[in-house]
């Protein structure tokens, strides 16, 4: 493998309104899909060879608007979900500050050691996000180039994973909607070509 390229879903109904999302199915907006063919038209010279997808329907939806561009079908990988934030998921950030004031400072500043009820930990989403990444590695050793696309939090916890680079630098990483990232695999370490470029949206910006 030469190269793992990291896409962001385009931009969901619940994001310009600021709700947490976490695992709850939301779909993209009309200027999540348009971000959708900005990002597939950028990659159509890219020499992707095969693509994987968290399966809610914001990243899918995603997946399959770059797989008709660059005629490649789109593997369903639940490992690519985003984080589980349990009893946080679908209140806003107002809602959170009021009622999780002590808990959402955690989050800003140590968000490696925030335990929420029902909910997963960064610890957590790492492990299940790299079993994946681990196990797409490990079917196309004689692919280049593979896509997946899934969320702002899970594709952090990969970037960090696949660079060996601890997880307290979580906070230190940000992630767009449709943000470009790419991690070049070369003879003794992996290195970082480009993170969360997103020249290919000034058409809509």
């Amino acid at each position: 493998m030469k190269k793992i390229y990291l896409v962001r879903h385009g931009e969901s109904q619940w994001n310009p309104i600021k709700k947490i999302q976490g695992q709850t199915d939301i779909p993209l907006t009309k200027k999540g899909l348009n971000q959708a063919h900005l990002i597939g038209n950028r990659l159509i010279s890219e020499n992707i060879d095969k693509i994987y997808s968290s399966d809610l329907k914001r990243a899918y939806t995603t997946a399959k608007i770059i797989g008709n561009k660059i005629k490649l079908e789109v593997t369903i990988m639940k490992e690519f979900r985003e984080i589980n934030f349990g009893i946080w998921e679908g209140m806003t950030n107002e809602e959170l500050l009021q009622n999780f004031y002590d808990e959402i400072q955690i989050w800003r500043r140590n968000p490696e050691k925030l335990s929420l009820e029902k909910s997963e930990s960064l610890q957590m989403l790492q492990e299940r996000a790299m079993k994946g990444i681990n196990n797409i590695i490990a079917e196309n050793k004689e692919k280049s180039n593979i896509l997946v696309v899934s969320h702002g939090a899970t594709i952090k916890t990969i970037i960090l994973g696949l660079l060996n680079i601890d997880l307290t630098h979580f906070k230190n990483l940000t992630i767009s909607n449709t943000g470009l990232t790419i991690i070049e695999f070369r003879e003794y370490n992996p290195v970082i070509k480009i993170l969360n470029d997103i020249c290919h949206l000034k058409e809509c910006l």
